[in-house]
């Protein structure tokens, strides 16, 4: 009995209650991590009744997952009982249903985002739930879904454009016009104020930020100025707004700055278009410990222009393949974008990146074959540099002796003013120095880093005009230095430093790395073409070829005029070379053939080996088959040939039809291109491409004009990500090391995509940000 009358007061839950109670406390979500993909999606009713509106909020706004790419680039399925292969047209997201569909790639089923937002509890709908499969009967079920005007459908719809106006809601309607006059100008104001330190990737809060702070953030005291400046401004913020409506609170800056980082991503990928692009990846640890990978994406745009945009950072807690990859798709599934629409991966030479049987490389290209790798060229060329300061002896005696003579140098801060007062009494004994900004500036020898682009180059240049101070530096360690072994240390450098051998060395790894130099920079260009980059490389490999046959004499001149100036004893080149490890022994060799043969040529032939080796791409058929496009020399290098073979290495870019057709436009095309004179002393395809676009060309050989983008897109190097790592130290710092994901990854696409950023409307940014979320006031 008293276990009847326990179980008769026990509380049991009615049928078709949702999972979310409206008593339990409400889990935080992060709005930013919300799924994507529609067949990822948990049921909008397991989700906290206080919480649901924020999140139908966020995905109107996103709107309809709808990945973007060619109708190629969807599998084929057979459905029902024909042996037709039918797959999902991406044009319908363009016709009268495109507001509400949806596709999923994983599922390879459609979708309808207000159905699923505003499903009622017991409906059985499958565009809300599992998805739908109806390639061979589409409009009679996107019809029937639809329905008629009091349908579902059609009543989520309406929920869905009441949700957003936030003018119907009652609040809003109780608000007075001079309310909302106030509001605006508070809004209006904190929005440009936030555009102005985006731009300079300033922080906005500061350590202590209350009243009594002398200086509470750039945010807050850039206001206070905003009102001194405006008297009309300063009756509306700060102190003289309400307490719950400052519009300066540390999420208001947060949503402000992620409405900016929206605005100039919806500029690019309106830049992009439909269009295939390349994938630009890199990973790089922050000041907070955190891996980060940098997404860039490289395209033609609608002019002819080659353009590198940065599309985000992604916090990744390991940098195994599978694990980029999985970020890559969420990345790719958050903004639309489509892994069949990749022409191109451009990485480093890490193995989880571009490794053979597990790579990234390899993951991606297992679902795209046309996403073709180029393993960056500027990371190339650091590792011939490398290689040859390891292989060679002397070099890398070289090369460690001037790592020694950075780290005498450098141990104290006396020694550098030391340096930096020798330099300034070495310009004012020169008569003949220039005078003016950006001359003539304070110089300091630089560390040079295996990692670090152009660090060797820059360490000599600088070692070569502070030789003189640097010996006077070494002289005053050894005589003033309180241990004997800083004394023996800067006397060892200064023998080192006084030979003959070292200058060699010196002047020759200066001429040979300024060569490299000159490939290195080019290389790091956003709209640098790869066939450009090739030919760059075969050009670097020949001057160092003719340097080699030619240099000696000249190099020789320049070791000879340096010595004379700094005192150094030369050693007569007709003399028998005497080999330092056993002086007694005959070399039966002179001086002469010793540096020549054993140093110059030897080190010579190691770099333009080493070139050979690790420029492998120069000799692939895709590029072979693409230096047919090149302009140069009246198109001197077309092959019909070759460019049929090249439209059938991508074969998601040309159907049968297509390619039958190509073979007739590239006949009047070169016959074409040959007889305008405006095509004459084109330098190469990004010029050939821009040219195309300006004459309207572009339109008569469409076909052409494909293949020219293709070659345009393929990467060369990666520069942008390295660049973006650049920008990302500048905006978390040691003192913002505690900035949340979310907010670095909106800070830095305003910072480095400044050009959009400057295009940003204010009144857009205010809009975007009304619709985020319930606000208190109205603009």
């Amino acid at each position: 009995m008293q276990k009847n009358i326990s179980s008769f007061f026990q509380r049991q839950p009615p049928p078709n209650i949702e999972s979310s109670s409206s008593t339990s406390k409400p889990l935080k979500i992060v709005l930013d991590d919300l799924p994507w993909d529609p067949s990822e999606r948990k049921p909008i009713s397991s989700y906290h009744p206080s919480q649901k509106d924020e999140i139908r909020r966020t995905y109107l706004l996103r709107g309809p997952c709808q990945p973007k790419g060619k109708k190629t680039d969807f599998p084929q399925t057979l459905i029902g009982n024909s042996d037709k292969l039918r797959r999902f047209n991406p044009k319908w997201y363009t016709e009268k249903h495109g507001n509400w569909l949806e596709y999923s790639v994983k599922a390879d089923r459609v979708y309808c985002l207000y159905c699923y937002l505003f499903k009622e509890s017991g409906q059985k709908d499958a565009f809300a739930s599992e998805g739908v499969q109806c390639w061979h009967r589409k409009e009679e079920r996107f019809e029937i879904h639809v329905g008629k005007s009091n349908s579902f459908h059609n009543r989520a719809v309406q929920k869905g454009e009441d949700l957003l106006k936030e003018a119907q809601s009652i609040p809003a309607v109780q608000k007075k016009p001079e309310q909302n006059k106030e509001y605006r100008i508070r809004l209006s104001t904190s929005v440009i104020l936030a555009k102005g330190l985006l731009n300079g990737g300033l922080p906005f809060r500061g350590h202590d930020e209350s009243e009594a702070s002398l200086y509470r953030g750039h945010f807050i005291e850039f206001l206070k100025l905003f009102a001194q400046i405006n008297e009309e401004i300063a009756k509306y913020i700060l102190s003289n707004a309400p307490k719950n409506c400052q519009m300066t609170a540390p999420s208001i800056q947060k949503d402000i700055c992620n409405c900016f980082a929206e605005e100039v991503l919806k500029m690019i990928f309106e830049e992009l278009g439909d269009d295939v692009f390349s994938l630009l990846v890199d990973e790089s640890r922050d000041i907070s410990k955190k891996e980060q990978m940098a997404v860039v994406l490289r395209f033609v745009d609608k002019l002819g222009f080659v353009k590198e945009r940065y599309i985000g950072v992604v916090h990744v807690m390991e940098t195994t393949a599978l694990s980029l990859k999985s970020a890559i798709d969420e990345l790719f599934a958050h903004r639309n974008l489509n892994l069949g629409r990749v022409r191109g991966q451009g990485y480093d030479g890490a193995s989880n990146m571009s490794g053979e049987f597990n790579g990234l490389k390899t993951l991606i290209l297992k679902e795209n074959s046309s996403a073709y790798y180029v393993h960056c060229f500027a990371h190339q060329l650091q590792l011939v540099v490398v290689a040859l300061a390891n292989k060679h002896l002397e070099i890398c005696r070289f090369f460690k002796e001037i790592t020694d003579l950075i780290n005498v140098v450098g141990a104290s801060c006396k020694r550098i003013d030391l340096l930096r007062e020798s330099q300034r009494e070495l310009l004012a004994l020169n008569p003949e120095v220039v005078i003016g900004s950006g001359n003539n500036q304070e110089m300091a020898l630089t560390r040079p880093g295996d990692t670090r682009w152009s660090s060797h180059e820059k360490t000599l240049l600088c070692l070569l005009t502070l030789y003189p101070c640097v010996i006077e530096v070494l002289e005053y360690i050894e005589t003033s230095a309180w241990e004997p072994i800083h004394k023996t240390q800067a006397n060892g450098l200064q023998l080192y430093m006084k030979s003959f051998k070292f200058v060699f060395y010196l002047h020759l790894m200066k001429h040979i790395l300024g060569v490299t130099n000159l490939l290195c920079v080019a290389l790091q260009r956003k709209n640098q073409d790869i066939l450009n980059a090739v030919e760059l490389v075969r050009s670097t490999k020949e001057e160092l070829q003719r340097y080699r046959l030619e240099g000696f004499d000249s190099l020789l001149k320049d070791v000879t005029s340096f010595c004379d100036k700094y005192d150094i004893e030369m050693i007569n080149m007709e003399d028998e070379y005497v080999d330092p490890k056993n002086r007694r022994r005959k070399t039966n060799i002179t001086n002469r053939h010793h540096f020549v043969v054993n140093n110059f040529n030897t080190v010579l032939d190691m770099q333009i080996q080493e070139l050979g080796n690790r420029f492998n791409e120069v000799t692939t058929n895709l590029l072979t088959c693409m230096s047919s496009l090149s302009p140069r020399d009246n198109f001197s290098s077309f092959n019909k040939l070759n460019l049929l073979k090249l439209a059938e290495m991508y074969p998601y870019d040309f159907t049968f039809d297509e390619k039958d057709k190509l073979i007739d436009e590239l006949g009047h095309y070169i016959s074409n291109m040959k007889r305008d004179s405006r095509f004459d002393n084109l330098n190469g395809v990004s010029d050939l491409a821009k040219r195309m676009v300006e004459t309207r060309k572009h339109i008569e050989y469409q076909l052409v004009y494909r293949l020219i983008k293709l070659s345009l897109v393929l990467p060369v190097a990666t520069a942008s990500v390295e660049r973006s790592f650049s920008s990302m130290k500048l905006v978390k710092t040691e003192l913002r090391n505690r900035m949340g994901d979310g907010y670095m990854n909106d800070s830095c696409i305003c910072y480095i995509e400044k050009e959009f950023l400057q295009q940003v409307s204010v009144e857009s940014v205010m809009q975007r940000f009304q619709k985020m979320k319930t606000r208190r006031q109205q603009l």
